[in-house]
């Protein structure tokens, strides 16, 4: 097969697949490894893990797997939390987040995540179908849950009216353990993780995601080290798939700092580059605009030397867009990539300065990523240059939506090709372009808004 592939472009005739061009993917054959012990037995040299942007409270990498090991043990003894319960976190950007998700996760249990700026009908809508044990929260999130009867656990010691608290991730981290370790064995193939996503049509669906789904896309970073020893600023959202498996997942395996901001704002985010060094920003396409237009004020006021990478997902970047963040950040490389919540992470990047030059491109095909463009009308499989839909196949896509086989069929085939609903093409080198959208489907500040949820609330 290697022989039939295109070395410039990856493409394969004789199957019409293209094939990454990155470093073959390095994946653990152990079939009982949950995500959580893969990634705390990754080597590095890191020593703090997260900071906290707001208070300075920083958790150094003892810290946090003493921390995650101690919130285990408080879930599993004292609440009960088993092999396959559901977990809701419903939070602002914070440090407990990848304390909490890596503990529910070491048990078997699996992540589910709300928008915090979702209303609590939403709120309900989303739990009724994912059925959570327990809840993680704020006291000031804490209410939208009210007379859902779902136990909640708290950032901080605290009460709140309407809901019942059985414990505080602050008073859990400092407790020590019970001693007694026995626990569900977990299998790669159970469910890790459950994020909601629009998917290709309609409303709001429950995205399976296995351990090893998420084992596999913590072993591309592994591999690539690229991101290793960096200080990241997080200003994304946790509960979003960009910000949870970048920052509670990838950095922590490769041993990069992240500071948590709680909430985004720009000269927040400025003055936080300023006063810890950061020198890689996550970023949506609508702020790299917003630090463009504002260069010149931003520059003034803050100091950015230590600044040397955005990396930008979520929606193309046009070439007016790069070259202008470009002219008034010289010393910046400006890195865009493509994935989905359905992909888990995987897709395509753009992981050099001369990478970036193919303006409009979202990179490379990931490692272990495989790719076909389809014709959406006669669903002939298109060659290098042609436009179509594009599919991906690969070890971190998810196995489908959660109790919804329909909207499952509809985008991922029996072979295991994802359906992504963008129109895209490949071009003589491999690099991946994205041309329009098939999904009825807006998207708003890189936050997905699905037409009939839309429609729905006009109509009421």
């Amino acid at each position: 097969m290697a022989s039939l592939i295109d070395s410039r472009s990856g493409f394969c005739k004789s199957n019409s697949t293209f094939y990454s061009k990155r470093n073959p993917l390095p994946l653990p054959a152990n079939p009982s490894l949950d995500v959580t012990t893969f990634i705390s037995s990754q080597t590095h040299r890191g020593t703090t893990a997260f900071i906290d942007a707001a208070t300075g409270l920083r958790l150094s990498f003892s810290e946090l797997w003493t921390a995650v090991e101690r919130v285990a043990d408080c879930l599993h003894h004292d609440i009960g939390l088993r092999r396959g319960h559901v977990v809701l976190i419903l939070s602002p950007n914070s440090i407990y987040i990848p304390v909490v998700s890596l503990a529910v996760m070491s048990l078997g249990a699996v992540v589910t995540t709300a928008n915090t700026l979702n209303t609590a009908g939403e709120i309900s809508r989303q739990t009724a179908d994912s059925n959570p044990t327990l809840a993680f929260t704020t006291a000031d999130l804490a209410p939208k849950l009210a007379g859902s009867g779902i136990s909640v656990v708290l950032e901080r010691v605290g009460s709140t009216r309407g809901v019942n608290v059985v414990g505080a991730v602050s008073e859990m981290m400092e407790k020590e353990p019970s001693g007694q370790r026995v626990r569900d064995r977990v299998n790669e193939e159970d469910t890790a993780m459950m994020l909601y996503s629009s998917g290709t049509t309609g409303p709001s669906k429950g995205v399976i995601t296995s351990h090893r789904n998420l084992t596999a896309s913590v072993a591309r970073f592994v591999s690539e080290k690229r991101i290793g020893g960096q200080v990241f600023l997080c200003t994304v959202p946790m509960f979003h798939t960009y910000g949870l498996l970048c920052f509670t997942m990838f950095t922590v395996a490769v041993g990069s700092t992240v500071v948590i901001l709680r909430r985004f704002d720009l000269h927040g985010m400025m003055a936080a580059v300023e006063k810890y060094s950061a020198t890689i920003l996550a970023l949506a396409p609508p702020v790299v605009v917003a630090m463009t237009n504002e260069a010149d004020v931003i520059r003034a006021k803050y100091d950015l030397s230590s600044l040397r990478t955005v990396r930008c997902g979520g929606a193309p970047l046009s070439k007016e867009v790069t070259e202008g963040f470009m002219e008034k950040y010289p010393t910046v490389d400006i890195l865009a990539g493509y994935a989905l919540t359905e992909s888990n992470g995987a897709g395509a990047s753009i992981d050099t300065v001369e990478e970036s030059r193919r303006y409009g491109s979202v990179g490379l095909l990931a490692p272990g990523v495989e790719a076909r463009i389809v014709d959406p009308d006669t669903g002939r499989v298109m060659g290098v240059n042609q436009t179509g839909e594009l599919w991906l196949r690969g070890p971190s896509i998810s196995k489908g939506y959660f109790k919804n086989g329909e909207a499952t069929n509809e985008t991922i085939n029996l072979e295991g090709w994802l359906r992504t609903g963008d129109i895209c093409y490949i071009d003589e080198d491999g690099f991946l372009f994205v041309v329009d959208r098939l999904k009825e489907l807006i998207k708003y500040k890189g936050y997905q808004v699905p037409p009939a949820e839309l429609e729905a609330l006009l109509i009421s």
